[in-house]
């Protein structure tokens, strides 16, 4: 079986570890590909940051700090420290020293001229990863914030410096129109069994992947059914700031209301299937009238077993709608 997750960040990395661990339990010949957001990427002191990328790739390496949930376990920040004497580096975009050798490997890569899939494949070789990364598209799409009031900035700064206090009205992921789905990303979607909206940043993970043009038309066709896991609990995001981002393009921070933002793949959307939390059971009836079918199941990711758990219930909410 082909198994094919779209999504970033934390949420999605925590995701796809639970899905490694239940095909590992359940046996036999399964791949894992992963469509990864890129419009988080920007760059710093010279060097291209990809968060949304290395929070899997370390998490599914086994290398991340799980405790601050970003970057590299037994980390140091030594020269984070001289880039921000030298001002080459804001003081408040800290990277550690582990984590700044991925992001010089990666520039130095992409200046020799490889496209970031080959990037991808190059810093995912390191580990046995249990699943393939791919980027949404080769293409340089960074996220700008656009402000109720002043000049549009960058997502990071609005996102880390300010911590998503800034009132927004939007989200702009800049060169996006010349952009196009890159090839991995399109065979994983085309051949798989079953395609996994994980439980990420609807609007600043998942959002820019759907936004690539020629990517829903890829998703539209494709034979597998799509089911979502939401990161939406009780009305309250899992984890990060997505409720400040779901308020910005006037979505309810609630499970019913992000299946709906996504909508019916039968009309026009994105999912086929969509799992809410057991406490959002009451949310099922409504999300069904929409077009999608909808489980109530237990939805946090508190270890390895109910991380595999849920992903099972992913996979056999997709198995009731082939």
């Amino acid at each position: 079986m082909n198994y094919t997750v779209i999504g970033g960040g934390v949420g999605c990395a925590r995701f796809v570890k639970g899905l490694r661990e239940h095909v590992r339990r359940a046996g036999g010949q399964h791949r894992i590909d992963v469509v990864v957001n890129t419009a988080d990427d920007w760059w710093v002191s010279g060097l291209r940051i990809a968060p949304d990328h290395d929070s899997l790739l370390y998490a599914l390496a086994g290398v991340n700090d799980a405790e601050r949930g970003w970057g590299r376990a037994g980390e140091s920040e030594r020269v984070a420290g001289e880039l921000h004497v030298w001002g080459t580096a804001p003081d408040w975009f800290t990277l550690g020293d582990l984590d700044l050798g991925t992001h010089i490997a990666r520039t130095a890569w992409l200046r020799e001229g490889l496209s970031v899939s080959e990037v991808y494949r190059r810093l995912g070789a390191r580990w046995d990863l249990g699943a393939t990364l791919h980027p949404a598209t080769d293409a340089e799409i960074d996220t700008h914030v656009l402000l109720a009031e002043g000049e549009p900035v960058h997502f990071q700064e609005w996102w880390v410096r300010h911590r998503a206090q800034l009132p927004a009205t939007g989200f702009a992921q800049r060169g996006i129109e010349r952009a196009a789905p890159c090839p991995g990303a399109l065979d994983a979607i085309a051949s798989a069994d079953v395609i996994l909206v994980a439980p990420s940043n609807p609007v600043v993970s998942v959002g820019p992947v759907l936004a690539v043009p020629g990517m829903r038309d890829a998703l539209a066709v494709a034979t597998a059914p799509v089911v979502g896991i939401s990161g939406i609990i009780s009305g309250a995001v899992v984890r990060g700031m997505a409720d400040a981002c779901l308020a910005a393009i006037g979505v309810e921070t609630s499970a019913e209301a992000v299946a709906r933002h996504y909508g019916a793949r039968s009309g026009g959307g994105l999912l086929d299937g969509w799992l809410v939390d057991e406490s959002d059971a009451a949310a099922v009836a409504a999300v069904r009238e929409c077009g999608i079918v909808a489980r109530a199941v237990p939805l946090w990711m508190r270890d390895a077993d109910t991380s595999a758990r849920l992903a099972g219930d992913a996979l056999a909410l997709a198995a009731s709608l082939r």
